[in-house]
């Protein structure tokens, strides 16, 4: 018997899973996160190890979702010095790169910038050639600048990247073949500015991702686990974690995406909304066709507007760690949460501090700790309490549907005790077997995918050519990063005619997910 290996690393808790060749849940567990991250996955993946009684050796696949990358961009810690190229002159002048960017994370980044002759048309034609000696006068100032990482991006260079190839080519000769540079073609879509800002971010975290990901491994190798390990990223698949160190940025919400995966998979629903309550936080996501949906508008992160795949997230400050406060006759609940030290400071486990755990334990809704210690809540405090959060999640939901029809809800996450079995705007409220570890299982379930997002000119082919086109070139992205060709489907295809833009114009996203291949 093989086995699968998920470990989802949140604010709070630090889940894992061991699944069989069946995707049945072999063990599971919730250690609390600590500070450095690996002692908190250490101690997970010692304890499902040992809860199982599985052989390491047994284990195929490794599959982690993690905070790393978010956290240093929220924190504006550990991110590297970034150089940036942007070849979009002369027409590109009037607009620097860092435009719009917070001063925190700009004094974070020590940053340094060389804008350049280039850049081409929506359908690949040259709008300026390069200049080789500019580029490489460019370069040799953010180098003397001591620049640790580079970011390189051109206009509409998802169309047509020889441009960025042709600087990354100088900047290796210069830098050194191990310098890390990023390519905005590899990284967001069409849009300069916020393709360019989600590159500046990868190449910031880029060194903290080789250490990060690098002791992952070492955790597994102590284990004597022998699996290879995969990163899940933000659209619910999983890339290689050589991938994963050169692509970091794609792994930001992989925590959620993880959570709306696990859903999808422990009910069996695939169009639903998905409320995962954490420790800290609710996030609320959509699935379409078993996959989250994605943001079609620029998303901000860390204060910077950027463009790459993110799922359509809302999140607010209710958690099973948050504080909960009754002051002149009005009830307030979060943002602010006890979080990883709600074993020490609820009420319920004999804290002192009110938490929303203490008012669902209160109310009867879920039996945790010592319910005598919440004793002293009055009645009308805590249905005050379960009113209001029952009525912020509502809220949510509301938000996120695209009709005024009802639609199923799936609630997942440890904190998700807070919600009672009916919500306004829910035909159905599904909470599933293990759905307090669904972030972990929708780590150990996660396919690999491909995906295409550029603008064609279907006058000169034709639409159904061009579509199959793209259909193709996404299923052979799958293939490339890992799936089995057979298995490889396409999940997704948005068609958006651009009527600004001559000759019939079309914007095609297409993704095609297929299950990992196994040597």
């Amino acid at each position: 018997m093989k086995y699968r290996l998920g470990i989802d690393v949140g604010g709070t808790n630090t889940d894992a899973v061991i699944l069989d060749e069946k995707n049945k849940v072999v063990a599971k567990c919730k250690e609390t996160t600590t500070t450095d991250v690996s002692s908190g996955i250490n101690k997970a993946v010692d304890r499902v190890l040992q809860d199982s009684a599985v052989n390491q050796s047994d284990i195929m696949d490794a599959m982690l979702g993690t905070t790393h990358a978010t956290n240093a961009i929220v924190e504006r810690k550990g991110l590297s010095k970034v150089g940036v190229i942007r070849l979009s002159g002369p027409s590109g002048y009037a607009i620097p790169p860092f435009i719009e960017w917070p001063e925190d994370i700009l004094e974070a980044l020590h940053y340094s910038f060389g804008i350049v002759k280039g850049g081409y048309e929506y359908n690949g034609a040259l709008i300026s050639g390069t200049d080789t000696g500019e580029i490489k006068k460019a370069l040799e100032e953010i180098r003397q600048k001591g620049a640790e990482a580079l970011a390189v991006s051109c206009v509409f260079s998802p169309v047509n990247s020889e441009q960025e190839l042709l600087v990354q080519e100088l900047a290796r000769e210069l830098f050194g073949h191990d310098f890390p540079v990023t390519l905005s073609h590899e990284i967001g879509s069409i849009g300069l500015v916020e393709r360019e800002n989600a590159a500046i971010l990868n190449a910031a975290i880029r060194n903290l991702a080789e250490t990060a990901y690098g002791s992952f491994q070492h955790v597994l190798k102590e284990h004597g686990i022998g699996a290879d390990l995969f990163i899940t990223q933000n659209d619910g698949t999983l890339m290689s974690i050589e991938y994963a160190k050169k692509y970091p940025v794609l792994t930001i919400a992989s925590g959620p995406t993880n959570s709306l995966r696990g859903a999808a998979f422990l009910s069996g629903i695939k169009d639903a909304i998905v409320v995962d309550v954490g420790g800290t936080t609710t996030d609320v996501g959509v699935l379409i066709n078993g996959f989250p949906r994605e943001s079609s508008s620029a998303v901000e992160l860390g204060g910077v507007r950027t463009n790459f795949r993110m799922p359509d997230l809302l999140a607010i400050g209710l958690g099973g760690g948050s504080l909960v406060d009754f002051k002149a006759g009005v009830t307030t609940i979060g943002p602010r949460s006890v979080g990883y030290r709600i074993h020490t400071e609820a009420l319920v486990f004999g804290g002192n501090t009110c938490t929303a755990t203490d008012v669902a334990v209160a109310g009867g809704l879920a039996k945790l700790g010592d319910p005598s210690k919440a004793g002293s809540l009055k009645k009308e405090h805590i249905d005050s309490a379960l009113k209001v959060m029952k009525t912020m999640v509502e809220e949510v939901i509301d938000k996120m549907k695209t009709s005024a029809g009802n639609m199923p809800v799936v609630v997942v996450g440890g904190g998700s005790i807070l919600l009672p079995e009916t919500l306004t705007g829910a035909s159905e409220v599904i909470k599933p077997e293990n759905f307090e570890v669904a972030n972990a299982i929708g780590a150990a379930i996660a396919q690999v995918s491909g995906s295409i997002d550029g603008v064609f000119d279907v006058a000169t082919k034709g639409r159904d050519t061009v579509l199959e086109e793209v259909k193709t070139a996404a299923k052979e992205e799958a293939v490339k990063a890992g799936a089995e060709a057979s298995t490889v489907n396409v999940v997704e295809l948005e068609e958006i005619p651009l009527a600004y833009l001559p000759s019939n114009a079309v914007r095609f996203r297409v993704k095609a997910v297929g299950d990992l291949k196994h040597s």
